[in-house]
């Protein structure tokens, strides 16, 4: 493991984790984009250890693949403000450490490859159509459609997880949860700031408008590159059926498989279930997920080098 500091408007404090005997020997580089939320390098957030992009750099190291993964803003030892960070924000840094890794790898003949979770997924996309010189990508609980349609799509899909007594409280006032979450986000759409309260909470406003905003079905559509898309039977969070829409609006080469018993945090899951994920934390990610990567990787994109 060695620590870099990435140049960027904010410089990112990041690691890059290398196979043995380095990345001499190493089939790819994989950037890892985590999913949304103040996630530093491991995939923790302070309250959610998810540990997904930790977890997904060792298991690729352990096939031959090297990874690189950084804070964001605001988060560990990276500089800046979270809460004033855009969603394009994200996008430029995320571009930042593909073309650091470029550098970093001038000479190596090693394929960069870009693997988002969930928000990841989407910036992936953006990766993909920006950088064709970028070998494939990989989206893992990712969505074909814009950040508004997702959360819309999420506010129908948890209504089964709100408890009955919640939802037998909620009848009694009149309260239409798809309705007011609705409400919330239109008065976040009307935002001009970076950072806006809503119901009581600071929340990052302009992050969540340009999140709204874009829909990663026309860089999808353009980006020439192979996509590898994993999504879960049981995501709440992201729909499970993009993960084959994603297949039917690309003209380049597509894999696309839900995977059984998967949820939004790439764990197995009896049923789907939100109130599971912290007892779900305890367990690693779901064994089928890095093996499905890495032979992708070597079977997709051997030779194919930035």
């Amino acid at each position: 493991m060695t620590a870099i500091s990435i140049p960027a408007a904010v410089p990112l404090a990041a690691e890059i984790l290398e196979p043995v005997p380095g990345l001499a020997g190493a089939l790819a580089l994989a950037v890892l984009l985590p999913g949304s939320g103040p996630i530093d390098r491991n995939g923790d957030a302070r309250r959610l250890p998810l540990g997904i992009q930790r977890q997904l750099a060792e298991g690729l190291a352990a096939r031959g693949i090297a990874s690189v993964r950084w804070d964001k803003r605001g988060v560990g030892a990276t500089g800046g403000d979270f809460l004033a960070t855009g969603f394009h924000d994200l996008v430029d840094d995320a571009l930042a450490v593909v073309d650091h890794a470029a550098t970093l790898l001038a000479g190596a003949h090693l394929p960069i490859v870009v693997i988002g979770h969930s928000e990841g997924s989407a910036i992936a996309a953006r990766i993909l159509a920006e950088r064709p010189a970028v070998a494939g990508g990989v989206l893992l609980s990712g969505y074909a459609r814009s950040g508004l349609e997702v959360l819309r799509w999420q506010a129908q899909a948890l209504q089964d997880q709100v408890p009955g007594l919640v939802r037998g409280i909620l009848r009694l006032m009149r309260t239409d949860l798809e309705a007011q979450t609705e409400k919330n986000r239109q008065k976040i759409l009307a935002t001009t700031g970076d950072v806006a309260r809503i119901g009581g909470a600071r929340i990052n406003a302009r992050w969540h408008r340009e999140f709204m905003a874009y829909d990663p079905t026309a860089d999808l559509r353009s980006a020439p590159q192979p996509v590898l898309a994993l999504g879960g039977e049981f995501d709440l969070q992201s729909p499970p059926e993009d993960t084959l829409l994603i297949a039917t609006v690309r003209a380049a080469p597509t894999r696309s498989e839900v995977l059984d018993g998967l949820s939004h945090i790439l764990r197995r899951q009896p049923a789907a279930s939100l109130k599971d994920y912290r007892s779900d934390l305890r367990r690693p990610i779901d064994e089928r997920i890095v093996p499905l990567i890495a032979d992708w990787v070597d079977d997709t994109l051997s030779g194919r080098v930035v």
